[in-house]
């Protein structure tokens, strides 16, 4: 399969696992969904690994431990506002990753004293964040206006997590590890948060829901992580986004999501910005900051 289509069925895939994330949500905390669909996925590429003899042994546990920790906070807010945010927005708002990495950017040269900073990134930067004004300004009359915040810093704190496996990959270790340790993470800090505030009885739909996170973000990952490796990356990031058009219709079609013209003007927004921002940063200098998304 080609690398078009392979991102198009990862970000398929990706809408789908937010899906029954919104559905699980209804049955169990964040934390419990996170716990196994990081379990989930950790058995999925301990048997991958073992089939393409990848060792997972790393020389790096202290990069991997903040790769971790970054990555499931990040996951752990973006569960939370998909629990509680129209499907489409929630994605939205976790893209906004990319935007948030080149206001890094700038700011990274501000503090190395850089002289001139690209005026093209700071405005990208600006219409990112006058798309979330956008998506976040309706929901203040539906008392949601929290859960927008929250949406928001998952994005931000996955772009710390996307330049740490930029990181990890310059230092050669195997996607697959990276992924695995991320997977291990996930269920630590999952099972955390349960001995902590305790865990839901199970039925046989949320556990069918709970499976279905694991194998559909496992897979969609593996998918997304071939597309980037074998296509160009301005291609594989404007597909991605097609992940926010299938929450639409999903949202839509399932949950009765009610759109207002401002909030599809504010997700509009941040692609456009997304894709410059993409562009922009492979244009630049800081080239190597930009990574294999890893979903959260």
């Amino acid at each position: 399969m080609t690398a078009p289509w392979l991102m198009v069925l990862a970000s398929f895939l990706f809408a789908t696992m937010g899906v029954c994330v919104k559905l699980a949500s209804a049955h169990y905390a964040p934390g419990e969904i996170m716990f196994y669909r990081g379990l989930t996925g950790a058995v999925l590429i301990l048997a991958l690994a073992r089939s393409r003899g990848v060792a997972l042994a790393t020389r790096m546990p202290a990069a991997h431990f903040w790769r971790s920790l970054s990555g499931v906070v990040a996951m752990f807010l973006w569960f939370y506002s998909l629990g509680n945010l129209p499907l489409a927005t929630a994605m939205t708002l976790n893209y906004m990753s990319s935007v948030w990495m080149a206001l890094f950017l700038i700011g990274g040269a501000a503090m190395l004293g850089g002289t001139r900073v690209d005026g093209r990134l700071i405005a990208t930067v600006l219409l990112g964040f006058a798309g979330v004004a956008l998506i976040l300004r309706p929901t203040i009359a539906q008392d949601q206006l929290w859960y927008g915040l929250v949406g928001l810093l998952s994005g931000m704190i996955s772009a710390t997590a996307y330049l740490q496996v930029s990181a990890l990959a310059r230092a050669g270790e195997p996607e697959i590890r990276i992924v695995f340790y991320f997977s291990i993470g996930g269920a630590l800090f999952g099972l955390l948060t349960m001995l902590w505030s305790g865990s839901h009885a199970h039925t046989l739909r949320g556990l069918a829901l709970l499976l279905a996170v694991g194998v559909l973000a496992t897979v969609a990952q593996l998918m997304m992580t071939r597309a980037y490796s074998t296509g160009r990356t301005l291609v594989n990031a404007s597909l991605q986004y097609l992940g926010i058009a299938f929450s639409f219709g999903y949202g839509v079609l399932l949950f009765a999501d009610r759109m207002t013209w401002m909030a599809l003007a504010g997700m509009l927004l941040i692609v456009g910005a997304g894709l410059c921002a993409t562009l922009l940063r492979g244009r630049s200098a800081y080239r190597e900051t930009a990574s294999v998304p890893l979903e959260s």
